[in-house]
C-alpha cells in the first residue's frame, strides 16, 4: 500500500487521454533515442557486413554454386534441366550438345568444362577434350554417329553426371571435403575408399594439432599468468610488455627464426650436443615437433591476456582464509583459486584452439607433408589449382567448427544468473 495517499488520488484522477499521451511521448522519446543509437553504431555496423559477413555469405555461396557448364554450354545446360534422365537424349540435345562443345574449343572454355567434369570421374577429362573432334560437321544424325565414334556417350550414367554438374547449385564440394561423392552410374551418394580419402584426415589431425597446442599454452600460459599477477604493478607492466613483444614481429619472422634454432646445425642442438646431452643432432624441424614449438611460442600470448586479466581480478584473502582454516596450501590453490579462473582459462583456450585450426605458414615452413593443416588445401585451391568451390568448401568446414565451439564456449561460461535471465 502507497505511504503517499494524495499523490495516489491525484494519479488516479488523471484523464485517461493524458496518460495515453504521456505513454505517445515515452514511445518517441525511446524511439528517438533507438534511431540515435543506430546512427553512431552504423559505421561500426557498415563495417561488420562489408568485412566480415559478407566475405561469409560469399564464402557459404562459393562452396555450393556451379557455374562452369552454364556459362560455357548454355543451351545444353537449359535443355539438360529439361531432360527426365530416364533414357539417352533426343538428337536435339544431341546437337545442341556437339555444337557447344565445338564452340568451346574454339574459344578456348573447353579446359573449364574438362575440369569441371573430371570432378565428377577423371575420365571424363579425355572423354570432353575428345569429342569435338568426332561431332559432324553437316549437323546431321548427331546422336548416331557421335555413340559410334564416342562409346562412352552412348551410356546413361555419362548424361546423368552432365546433368549433375550442369545444375546451378551442387552437393559436390561439400560432401568431397568429407570424403563422399555421387557414384556415376548409381549416381547414389558413397564413400571414398580408404586409399582416395583425403580431407577427413586432414581434418582431424587439424583438429589434433591445434588441440595439442592449445594444451600446451594452457599449460605454461597458466603459471606464467599466475606469476605475472603476484608481482608488483609496476614490474607486471614491464614483463607484460615482453609477453607483447612477439606480437610486433612479423609472423613469418618468428617462424624462420625457429627454423635457424631448430635446425640440425642450429643453436639449441649445438648448445645440447656442447653440453653432452645428446651425441647426435635431434630432428625438430621439418616435423610436427617444430610445429609445435612454434605454434606454441606465436600463440602463448593470446591465453596468457585472458588469464591475466581474470587473476588480477581474485582477491588473495580467499586462499588465506581457506588455508587459516585448516586447508593445505596446495588444496587451497586448487578447490578455491583455480575454480575463479575457468572463464580465462576457457576464454584464452577458445581463442588459441580457433586461431590454431587455421594456421597455414607456420606448418608449410616448419612441417612435412604430414603436418599440413587444412589451410594448406585451402591455399593450395586457391592459388595452385583455382578451384574456388573446394577452397570455399574447406573454409566451410572451418566456419561450422568455430561456430560449434563458440557455442559450447557460450554454454560452458554461462552463468546460472544468465540463464534464469533467459
Amino acid at each position: 500500500m502507497s505511504q503517499n495517499p494524495v499523490m495516489d488520488d491525484a494519479m488516479n484522477t488523471v484523464p485517461p487521454s493524458q496518460e495515453v499521451s504521456i505513454s505517445e511521448r515515452l514511445r518517441k522519446v525511446n524511439a528517438r533515442q533507438t534511431r540515435r543509437s543506430l546512427w553512431l553504431i552504423s559505421p561500426l555496423l557498415a563495417f561488420v557486413l562489408v568485412c566480415f559477413l559478407l566475405p561469409i555469405g560469399a564464402i557459404l555461396l562459393k562452396s555450393v554454386q556451379n557455374p562452369e557448364l552454364g556459362e560455357a554450354l548454355p543451351n545444353t545446360t537449359a535443355a539438360l534441366q529439361q531432360w527426365d534422365g530416364k533414357a539417352l537424349p533426343d538428337e536435339a540435345l544431341f546437337a545442341t550438345f556437339g555444337n557447344e562443345l565445338v564452340a568451346a574449343r574454339k574459344s578456348g572454355q573447353i579446359a573449364s568444362i574438362a575440369k569441371r567434369m573430371s570432378y565428377e570421374d577423371i575420365a571424363f577429362r579425355r572423354l570432353i577434350t575428345s569429342t569435338p573432334r568426332h561431332v559432324p560437321a553437316d549437323g546431321v544424325a548427331v546422336k548416331e554417329k557421335l555413340i559410334a565414334a564416342v562409346p562412352e556417350w552412348g551410356k546413361l550414367s555419362s548424361w546423368q553426371a552432365l546433368q549433375r554438374a550442369a545444375a546451378p547449385v551442387t552437393p559436390y564440394y561439400l560432401l568431397a571435403v568429407f570424403d563422399y561423392k555421387t557414384d556415376v552410374e548409381s549416381s547414389k551418394i558413397e564413400q571414398l575408399s580408404a586409399d582416395r580419402a583425403l580431407y577427413v584426415n586432414v581434418l582431424l589431425r587439424t583438429i589434433w594439432m591445434a588441440t595439442v597446442v592449445t594444451l600446451l599454452c594452457v599449460a605454461l600460459g597458466y603459471p606464467l599468468a599466475y606469476w605475472l599477477s603476484k608481482q608488483p604493478t609496476g614490474r607486471a607492466n614491464l614483463l607484460m610488455i615482453m609477453v607483447l613483444l612477439p606480437f610486433w614481429t612479423s609472423l613469418i619472422v618468428r617462424t624462420a627464426s625457429w627454423i635457424v634454432l631448430l635446425q640440425s646445425g642450429g643453436l639449441i642442438n649445438s648448445s645440447l650436443l656442447k653440453l653432452g646431452i645428446i651425441d647426435h643432432p635431434l630432428t625438430l624441424v621439418f616435423n610436427r615437433v617444430g610445429v609445435y614449438i612454434s605454434m606454441t611460442h606465436i600463440l602463448l600470448p593470446f591465453i596468457v591476456l585472458p588469464l591475466y586479466a581474470v587473476m588480477k581480478g581474485i582477491s588473495p584473502n580467499y586462499v588465506r582464509a581457506a588455508v587459516s582454516l585448516g586447508a593445505h596450501p596446495f588444496g587451497a590453490f586448487w578447490r578455491v583459486y583455480v575454480p575463479q579462473t575457468y572463464a580465462g582459462i576457457t576464454a584464452g583456450a577458445l581463442l588459441v584452439f580457433m586461431m590454431a585450426i587455421g594456421y597455414y605458414v607456420t606448418p608449410a615452413l616448419l612441417g612435412g607433408p604430414e603436418e599440413q593443416m587444412i589451410s594448406y588445401f585451402v591455399a593450395f585451391f586457391t592459388n595452385t589449382t583455382m578451384n574456388w568451390g573446394m577452397a570455399a568448401a574447406l573454409g566451410t568446414q572451418l566456419l561450422i567448427i568455430v561456430m560449434l565451439l563458440y557455442i559450447l564456449y557460450i554454454r560452458v561460461t554461462r552463468t546460472p544468473a544468465d540463464a534464469a535471465r533467459a
